[in-house]
């Protein structure tokens, strides 16, 4: 590719429902541009952007996929459109987390069959809070049942002011044939190849366009002093400055542009193409606010500026290692520049700088500010990482990461696979911080947690892909814990003579419950020196070491209150290890006396829904045996629920809630408290204990 200045450089995301057409529409882009010989297709695993396995095998997009083409517009330049495909299956969100941090403008694409589904109306939300230029386009108007003026009709009613159609669809599913441009009122008919011509407009779709013609101009001059006052005296703008106003709407998100077409005929492809680049903000239009010490900065995308890059995705490869892709917020960078973690305060050499297009990379000898671009052989610089000047240790805030939906625990099958592990773990979290990774030393397991059990299936298939680590899974242990019921006491002894010193130590223990919570409370109430003072820390340790080990039901012993009251020793068969085995023998034994209660986790249940969902989420949680603590309503108009409920009910809690709202409910949870058991729970609770119990 050739170099571009930033001012014609725009960094495009698609973003949507999956299932909408988002890689076959820039597979279409690409193809309309002449940027690969050919039009992949999701179907046939030809796809130049779904490439690994995973998708290929799936047919769905897993990873954001970079897409660079050129294009001359209709006003005679030629720009650089950095395209992002990105996944629309919520299980892959952080893909579209990083994608979005970097973009200029989001094109939210929209099947005209299917119309507005749960995760664009998500998205959306995302990319207004980050206030970023917005755009749609309407897919698959050739396809049977589609309906462009329900979808337009559908985005007005959801997403409100500042919808703006600029075209209607001449014909529609199988006669679809072209689009009427309403700003310059003429008609475009598409042959076969995608090519164009211009025609008069139908008859039929002649008073429509009208009318949304003069909507439309009303609607943009409205938002330009100068434009509205010309207007209101009878002087109609010319299309040019309509759409330069246009521009300055869309970039200051008062207008968001409405498109059409079909990326498997090529209606309406090159119309998108020239209005991504004429009617979207370049790179040099927005700034990106980072952070210098406690301050916030803005700095401008300005080639002559200082080097300031930011990492947002990291592509790790088994052969040729990792693959760090970028955009430079301000400067120029050449390879072999050196610049400086501001995370971690490494100097990191950019050996080789890349161009991608899918799996394609091109070596480029420089990038400018705004544009994208992959180095490769970072060794200490991660997905969200900044790399600035030398001196200048400024910062970009990362997305907010997600809380993980779903986890499994995960075992190595072999001792080869255990070896190796750790470390692809720790490489697929550099390449998707979705991922968690957790010891659970309470459960002895180790937990993998992403974002649904989709997110969770690849991985562990990447995993064994890229690293020959193969695991299976296992369901989640609960951490269960165990209490006393109430006071008991009992005597803790231990004899033996076998020749020479024997082992001889009386321990006399009384336990109580503590509040919940309160955790151990060790009471030395011995007097007389029954027990001498330097075998006391013996016992306490004794009691301690079998409360971690397990009680009466083999779970960890919490919230007691053990007092030593009385004892015996002999002068010479007594030790440390004689009273750490009296006091454990005793405490077992009053534990018993005492009665037992297993303690199980609560979770605090934050379910946000629409309203029509909220009493199937208030029945289902009442049969997780959950309580309902209130619910209230979000700005959005959704219902709020929060609800106790204990944290075995909510293994597979993400799977079964986007089943019941259809994708629109989303949860948190945190741990609360640790509550009674039922009874009835107990044994079944017994079984998920470690074999070593």
């Amino acid at each position: 590719m050739t170099s571009f200045p930033t001012e014609r450089i725009h960094n495009v995301v698609l973003v949507g429902h999956a299932g909408v057409g988002k890689t076959t529409l820039a597979e279409a882009l690409l193809a309309r541009a002449g940027a690969v010989p050919r039009q992949g297709k999701v179907d046939d695993g030809t796809s130049q952007l779904d490439t690994d396995p995973e998708s290929v095998k799936s047919r769905i997009s897993m990873s954001m996929a970079i897409a660079p083409f050129e294009w001359t517009a209709t006003d005679g330049n030629t720009y650089k459109v950095n395209l992002i495909d990105t996944p629309g299956a919520i299980d892959f969100a952080g893909e579209v987390d990083a994608a979005l941090a970097v973009a200029d403008l989001a094109v939210f694409v929209i099947s005209a069959v299917e119309g507005i589904e749960p995760q664009t109306e998500l998205l959306w939300r995302t990319a207004a809070a980050m206030k970023l230029p917005r755009m749609f386009f309407v897919s698959k108007e050739d396809k049977d049942r589609a309906d462009f003026h329900a979808v337009l009709q559908q985005l007005r009613d959801t997403f409100g002011q500042g919808i703006a159609p600029l075209e209607l669809p001449l014909g529609e599913a199988g006669t679809l044939h072209g689009v009427v441009d309403v700003l310059t009122e003429s008609a475009l008919d598409y042959d076969a190849t995608g090519g164009r011509h211009s025609e008069p407009i139908p008859a039929d779709v002649a008073n429509e366009e009208h009318e949304l013609h003069d909507a439309l101009v009303e609607e943009i001059v409205s938002g330009d002093d100068d434009q509205l006052e010309r207007y209101l005296s009878g002087d109609t703008p010319s299309v040019a400055e309509l759409e330069r106003t246009l521009a300055h709407e869309v970039l200051d998100c008062l207008e968001f542009p409405v498109l059409l077409g079909s990326a498997a005929t090529g209606v309406g492809i090159d119309r998108l193409a020239d209005l991504l680049c004429e009617l979207s903000p370049s790179a040099a239009d927005r700034s990106t606010t980072v952070l210098a010490g406690d301050s916030e900065v803005d700095v401008a995308a300005d080639p002559k500026g200082a080097p300031l890059l930011f990492v947002f995705k990291t592509i790790v490869d088994p052969y040729i290692g990792q693959l760090s892709v970028f955009k430079v917020l301000s400067g120029t960078v050449r390879a072999d520049d050196k610049l400086v973690n501001s995370s971690n305060g490494t100097e990191e050499r950019l050996h080789g700088l890349f161009s991608l297009r899918g799996k394609e990379q091109t070596p480029v000898t420089e990038v400018v500010a705004g544009d994208i671009a992959a180095v490769a052989k970072l060794a200490n610089t991660h997905t969200f990482d900044t790399l600035a000047a030398k001196g200048s240790p400024v910062k970009v805030a990362p997305p907010l990461r997600r809380s993980p939906q779903y986890g499994v625990a995960i075992v190595p099958r072999t001792q080869a696979d255990d070896d190796k592990l750790g470390n692809a773990l720790a490489r697929m979290q550099a390449e998707d911080p979705s991922l968690y990774v957790d010891r659970v030393e309470e459960t002895r397991q180790t937990v993998l947690r992403g974002l649904g059990d989709t997110h969770i299936a690849v991985t562990i298939d990447r995993i064994a892909r890229k690293f020959g680590v193969n695991v299976d899974t296992a369901p989640l242990r609960v951490a269960y814990r165990e209490t006393v019921a109430g006071k008991a006491s009992a005597e803790g002894k231990l004899k033996k003579q076998s020749g020479g010193h024997g082992q001889f130590a009386v321990v006399n223990l009384r336990v109580d419950a503590q509040p919940r919570g309160e955790g151990f409370k060790f009471v030395d109430a011995i007097v007389g020196g029954t027990i001498p003072r330097n075998y006391i820390p013996a016992v306490q340790n004794g009691i301690e070491e079998t409360m971690a080990k397990g009680g009466v039901h083999g779970f960890p012993v919490v919230d007691v209150v053990v007092e030593c009251y009385d004892g015996k020793y002999h002068s010479v068969d007594s030790s440390d290890m004689a009273f750490k085995t009296a006091a454990s023998t005793g405490f077992k034994e009053a534990m018993e006396a005492a009665g037992v209660v297993v303690l199980e986790p609560v979770s605090l249940l934050t379910v946000t829904v629409p309203s029509v969902f909220q009493g199937d989420v208030m029945s289902d949680v009442n049969t997780r045996r959950g309580r309902v603590q209130g619910s209230t309503t979000n700005e959005h108009g959704e219902q709020v629920i929060e609800a106790l409920v204990p944290t075995a009910e909510l293994t597979r809690y993400a799977i079964e809630l986007r089943s019941m709202t259809g994708g629109r409910g989303q949860f948190d949870s945190q741990h609360h408290h640790y509550d009674a058991l039922p009874p009835h729970l107990v044994e079944k609770a017994k079984q998920t204990l470690p074999k070593q119990h």
